[in-house]
């Protein structure tokens, strides 16, 4: 039985150190992913601020926030948006975040 002892923990600490978070990006990292992507653009050209609403992961088992395109305009006062773009964050899969960012006036 004591043989197994070492297998067993290998297996544990494995298990452990493997994370489940995943985050939506065009490329990513099996260690770290930050990147940013385009989502849309619009007509209007003349950008003045910027509003980022985001959402986190936890070991691929909690997630909050809102990253909604409603929550980066509010966050900034947007009232006509110009671009939508995100970023997206991972560590190891153990942590995850998830922003949206919106320019506008």
């Amino acid at each position: 039985m004591s043989r197994y002892i070492p297998a067993v923990i290998a297996a544990s600490m494995i298990a452990l150190t493997t994370g489940c978070s995943m985050v939506a990006a065009p490329v990513n990292g099996q260690l770290f992913t930050s990147v940013k992507g385009p989502v849309t653009v619009t007509s209007n050209t003349d950008a003045t601020v910027t509003g980022q609403s985001c959402a986190q992961s936890f070991l691929g088992l909690i997630a909050v926030g809102d990253a909604s395109i409603g929550a980066a305009k509010a966050n900034a006062n947007i009232t006509t948006v110009s671009t939508v773009d995100h970023q997206s964050t991972n560590l190891l899969g153990l942590y995850a975040q998830y922003c949206t960012i919106v320019s506008g006036k």
